[in-house]
């Protein structure tokens, strides 16, 4: 029996044989294909490796990665969560735990060298001189409203605000706080007046005609300043300089004003130790106005400081030379030698 198998298969391969052979010459072509499949399929196996050319990725997208595309463009933007939870699952509502309520700081337990340092921190940049001003409840309103925490800041944060400013004794912005009879100083109450160190007497604003309101008396309160050891002379501009001939009250009017203003000033304050004068670039010492106040305060006994803004010293003004122009009249362009200066 298995002798005729065997001669069976044989006579099928004859005759596959000649088939092919009978396909390939009437096409034209040479083909061995067939009985090398027939021989090849029997005896390879299918633990071979994978020829190299299929190792090299496809361009074209599969119908898997197609549907795994589709299926990331429908994800509803709810579901992208950096949770562990799959999209199709509800996110699990985050647990709340309870807020613990932070103990306040007790600001009052610090020494009081540090509350003082935070009172002027807290008052830095509104300013050195107080005065009555448009401007004042922006400058100032918000910063004060630490006053109304409880009555120990009130005391504290009171006087390092009001030691720490001078404080202007008749107002000199334009306007109605100029022509006021209530300066500022009159508004202050007995005890910010006495938290006061310094006061400022700013003089030039209306030198041909000054306000009424600007009169010593015991509506300002000068006897209650009693911290006071600093008065500020502040000049703007001394009328006796030719520049306001013309203008100016005859027979040195200002300067007898300013002066006796001074005076009283001085006389409500006895305890005052030192008067600091500054004034603008164009006021002199040497001019009659400034003459006038100096030689009140040195009569007096008091020390003499100087401002920043003049950069007088206690040496001797030195005055410049007057330039002469085109303009000037002959006996100007004289020196002491009787020769004519050179024109501008």
């Amino acid at each position: 029996m298995a002798g005729k198998r065997s001669s069976r298969g044989a006579a099928a391969n004859a005759r596959a044989a000649r088939n092919a052979a009978t396909v390939s010459s009437a096409t034209g072509r040479t083909s061995r294909a067939a009985p090398i499949v027939s021989m090849v399929s029997s005896t390879v196996s299918s633990a071979l490796p994978t020829p190299l050319s299929s190792a090299y990725p496809s361009t074209y997208a599969s119908e898997a990665e197609n549907d795994l595309n589709e299926q990331i463009e429908n994800l509803a933007i709810g579901t992208l969560t950096l949770d562990s939870t799959s999209p199709d699952q509800p996110t699990r509502p985050k647990r709340k735990f309870p807020r613990i309520p932070q103990p306040p700081f007790r600001f009052l337990d610090l020494p009081s060298e540090l509350r003082i340092k935070v009172y002027e921190h807290h008052f830095a940049n509104t300013g050195d001189v107080l005065d009555l001003a448009p401007d004042n409840y922006k400058r100032f309103h918000q910063k004060l409203s630490i006053l109304r925490v409880c009555r120990t800041i009130y005391i504290e944060a009171s006087y390092t605000f009001y030691s720490t400013h001078a404080v202007r004794i008749f107002p000199t912005h334009p306007g109605r706080f100029f022509k006021t009879k209530k300066p500022l100083l009159a508004r202050l109450k007995p005890g910010q007046r006495a938290c006061l160190s310094t006061l400022q007497l700013r003089l030039g604003p209306g030198w041909s005609k000054p306000p009424p309101g600007w009169v010593v008396n015991s509506a300002l309160g000068l006897d209650q300043c009693v911290n006071v050891t600093k008065l500020s002379v502040y000049v703007e501009c001394d009328p006796g300089n030719d520049t306001f001939k013309g203008f100016r009250q005859p027979g040195g009017f200002y300067e007898a004003f300013s002066k006796l203003l001074l005076l009283r000033i001085l006389n409500e304050m006895p305890w005052v130790q030192r008067v600091e004068f500054d004034a603008w670039p164009s006021v002199k010492k040497s001019g009659g106005l400034m003459t006038g106040l100096i030689d009140l305060v040195t009569s007096r006994s008091l020390k003499i400081t100087w401002g920043p803004d003049r950069g007088w010293t206690d040496a001797e003004e030195v005055e410049p030379p007057p330039i002469p122009h085109n303009y000037a009249p002959i006996d100007s362009l004289m020196n002491n030698t009787g020769n004519i200066l050179g024109l501008a």
